[in-house]
This record gives structure tokens, C-alpha cells and sequence, in this order.
């Protein structure tokens, strides 16, 4: 679901969104924010309309409140995030008005805007999420993992300039870490192929600046990133590419463009049809991302068929059941080729840790997890990954040292951390050791009253005492 404009919604609707702009102009919050949930109700990709309705949440809340007012807040709305993160495995749209209706009474509220970008990231908007992730990283300021989260999406809208000062000045605070420093390597890499930076960088000769030739070329590109593609427009430029592939074949900047586009219109095959001619190149022959971007075209192929399933069929549990297995099948096979190919890239090694993982060959998954925790940038994550396969196993010391370990290698107190102190508690409990267990819960807390159930087992501990 693509974000719109004003102009791509029905009259009656924009009728609607106008009457909550000039509520919000007059000052009138309550109702500005009243008429925008309902214009967001029927249209949630009018991306304008949810930029007025943060203003209106924020300057109806003043700029939020004190310590007491914010860890009561979040506790209250435990039970509607809880809600939220149940509808975003069925509905995500639900759940972005599930969070809308924390953020109108706490318009800073950590849980609610994580919900927003889940949400939003699934539904394929990302200006939705760059907001959002934009909040959360004032909420914490300090949380490496969000900051590359927020650039990577900003990058995704077009706005490389701010993803790519993000990540500079977190590697100036950061110095010595070789995840942000692989961020930004990564952030360069996806400039090189959106930007048609292959021909010129090949020979090491060039630059991105380079690459792009002239200051015209580089403001078109921007204005095609950020431009809203609407079927005609996809259109268009699809023929407008095509037309100029016949005189520029190795333009891999047009080919991705292309593969894109029918991407988006859900023509799967002719998408791989351009992959496959850019990984016929020199360039795209040794780049393991479009591997990967081919097979994420063909799981996206499976999950189209799924969502064109009817679900009165009588059948219809059999055929989810069958795409199912068949997309993870694929996922598998698609991964071990790529592990095949790219035998040193740790970073597929996780990738095919994940998929054993959620498929239950842990077995499988342990083997490939010990190999990831050699990437620096994957280590954490492997031995996250391992602890929860060796407490599937009931190896629950083993599980614990992991665990252990990997805390002693965050001093951040990030996302990761708290689900690595999360998962170290979980993991106490199943060993009986309850008070060392909730010493754990205890730790997030009292920076995160909202974090998934921490809330209910410290105040289910002190009410037992």
C-alpha cells in the first residue's frame, strides 16, 4: 500500500481531512484530531493527514509531561498495545488505529510508535515509519540499533542526505563500533546501485558524484525517489524506462528501477525477469544483495498468492497450509544456495540461522548460529539466537551463559539489550531460579514500564510478596 496524496482521495473524504485542517489551524485539537482519525479510518496511506494528526496530538499535549506522568501512561496503555501488536500478524491497519488512539492522550508513548512502524513497514509507507522512528530516537537518543533503523528507512523515502548525517554522527560517537561503520558501508552500497554508481565505482576511478554525472541527473533521481507511483505513473515510467533500455542495456540503474516498478504492480515475474539481467553483469554477479532481492521477489509472489485465497473456500485451510510450507520450503533452499555461493558472508550464515530457527530445525540453526557470531555485527544476535535454540532444547545453562555473554557485550541499553535481559529472565524462570529471574524483568522496568509483559510480572511479584 503505496502512501498518498490529497489529490489521490475521494471528495468525501477530502472534505473531511480539509474541515480538520482548518480545526487545526483554529487551534481546535480535540476536533482536528477527531476528524483526522476519521480520514485516516478510510484512507491510513494519506500520509498528510497523518503528519497533521502528530501535530495536533502534540500540541494538544504540550510537549508531554514529567517521569510520573509518562511511566503511568505507559503502564495504562500496556493492554492497547498488547491489542495492537496481536493485530499487526492479521491486519496491520487495524493496529495503526489501535496505536493512533494511544497517541492521541500520549503522543510520545515509546509503545504506540513502534506499533506505527511495524505497521508501516508492512504496509510499504515508509514516510509513516520515518516519523515515527524519528520520535522514538528523541525518546532514545542513545539506542544504536533505532538510529541505523531510522536511517536505512530514511534512505528508503529518498532523504539519503539525513540518513547518511544520521550515521556519521554516530560513528563520530561511536568510533570503534563496526556495525555502525557497516551501516554506513551499506548505506554507500544501496547509493551505488539506486544511483547507477556500478559503471563509474567498478574500476575505483569514480565516485557517487561521479556517477551521476551533473547536478540535472541527480535532482531527477531524487524527485523519481520520492515521487508517489500511482498505477498510471508506474505506468508511464515503466515505458519511459523501457524505451531508454534499448539505447543504455547496461544501465543497472534502469534495470533495478524496472524490477522495481513491477514489483510494486505485483508482476512478479517480469521483476525477475530484470533481476536476473543485473545479475547476468559483472557488478551484480558478485553482489549477494540481489540474490537476496530475488528471492524476497518470490516469497512476496507466495504471499500474493495467500492473499488471493478465498477464505469460504472449503479448502482454503489446506491451501495455507500447502503455500505455506511451500514459501518456507523455498526460503530454505533459496538460502542454502546463497550460503552455497557465498560461503564467507556470515551475514547469509544468520540469515540461514533464522529460517532453521523458525522452521524448528534447531539442530540446523545451532550450527549456523556458531558460525555468524564470528561477523562482529551479527555476534549478538547469533548468541541471542543460540540461547533460545538451547532453551528449546531444555539446556537452559547453556542458554543462560549465552545470554550472559551477550549482555556483557551491550553497554548500550537498547532494544537488544532488553530483549537479551528479557529472554535471560524467561530463561530463569524455566530453571526455577524465580528472584534472579525477576531481578532481570526488574532491570527493564525501570527504564521501560511498557515492554511486552514485564509490567504485569514485577507488580504479579510485589503483590505475591
Amino acid at each position: 500500500m503505496a502512501e498518498k496524496g490529497a489529490n489521490e482521495i475521494s471528495r468525501d473524504v477530502r472534505v473531511i481531512f480539509q474541515k480538520g485542517n482548518d480545526a487545526l489551524s483554529r487551534e481546535n485539537y480535540d476536533y482536528a484530531i477527531d476528524l483526522f482519525n476519521q480520514v485516516l479510518t478510510k484512507e491510513p496511506a494519506l500520509f498528510e493527514a497523518r503528519k497533521a494528526l502528530r501535530t495536533a496530538q502534540a500540541n494538544k499535549s504540550g510537549g508531554g509531561g514529567g517521569f510520573f506522568k509518562k511511566a503511568w501512561s505507559s503502564a495504562s496503555s500496556q493492554p492497547q498495545v498488547a491489542k495492537a501488536k496481536l493485530a499487526l500478524q492479521k491486519n496491520p491497519a487495524e493496529a495503526l488505529q489501535i496505536a493512533e488512539q494511544i497517541l492521541n492522550g500520549d503522543p510520545a508513548n515509546s509503545g504506540a510508535h513502534r506499533i506505527v512502524v511495524e505497521a508501516a513497514t508492512v504496509m510499504e509507507m515508509p514516510r509513516t515509519a520515518v516519523m515515527s522512528l524519528d520520535i522514538l530516537l528523541k525518546n532514545s537518543p542513545k539506542d544504536k540499533t533505532l538510529a541505523i533503523q531510522f536511517a536505512n528507512t530514511l534512505a528508503e523515502t529518498g532523504d539519503g542526505k539525513r540518513a547518511e548525517k544520521i550515521l556519521m554522527e554516530l560513528a563520530q560517537s561511536m568510533p570503534n563500533d563496526n556495525e555502525v561503520f557497516m551501516a554506513l558501508k551499506d548505506l554507500s552500497a544501496r547509493k551505488t546501485l539506486n544511483e547507477g554508481g556500478y559503471e563509474t565505482l567498478q574500476d575505483g576511478k569514480g565516485s557517487f558524484r561521479d556517477a551521476l554525472r551533473n547536478e540535472k541527473e541527480a535532482v531527477s533521481l531524487e524527485q523519481e525517489n520520492r515521487v508517489q507511483k500511482s498505477a498510471d505513473h508506474s505506468q508511464n515510467l515503466i515505458g519511459e524506462y523501457e524505451t531508454r533500455l534499448k539505447a543504455e542495456p547496461n544501465n543497472l540503474k534502469l534495470l533495478r528501477n524496472l524490477a522495481e516498478l513491477y514489483t510494486q504492480k505485483k508482476q512478479f515475474d517480469r521483476a525477475l525477469e530484470y533481476y536476473e539481467l543485473i545479475k547476468a553483469t559483472d557488478a551484480g554477479g558478485s553482489d549477494a544483495t540481489i540474490d537476496r532481492s530475488i528471492g524476497e521477489i518470490k516469497v512476496r509472489q507466495l504471499d500474493h498468492e495467500l492473499s488471493q485465497l478465498n477464505p469460504t473456500a472449503p479448502d482454503h485451510v489446506d491451501k495455507v497450509a500447502r503455500l505455506n510450507a511451500e514459501k518456507t520450503e523455498f526460503q530454505i533452499n533459496e538460502c542454502k544456495k546463497r550460503v552455497e555461493r557465498f560461503p564467507t558472508d556470515l551475514a547469509i550464515r544468520f540469515e540461514m540461522g533464522v529460517l532453521y530457527f523458525q522452521a524448528g530445525k534447531t539442530s540446523e540453526a545451532i550450527q549456523e548460529f556458531q558460525k555468524s557470531q564470528s561477523n562482529p555485527n551479527k555476534k549478538i544476535a547469533s548468541m541471542n539466537y543460540l540461547a533460545q535454540c538451547f532453551a528449546k532444547r531444555k539446556m537452559f545453562d547453556l542458554a543462560a551463559k549465552n545470554l550472559q555473554s551477550a549482555i556483557k557485550e551491550k553497554p548500550a541499553f537498547d532494544e537488544e539489550k532488553k530483549d537479551l535481559i528479557y529472554n535471560l529472565g524467561t530463561v530463569l524462570e524455566s530453571m526455577g531460579k524465580k528472584d534472579e529471574a525477576i531481578e532481570q524483568f526488574k532491570l527493564i522496568y525501570e527504564t521501560d514500564i511498557g515492554y511486552r509483559d514485564v509490567a504485569k510480572k514485577v507488580d504479579d511479584y510485589y503483590a505475591g510478596q
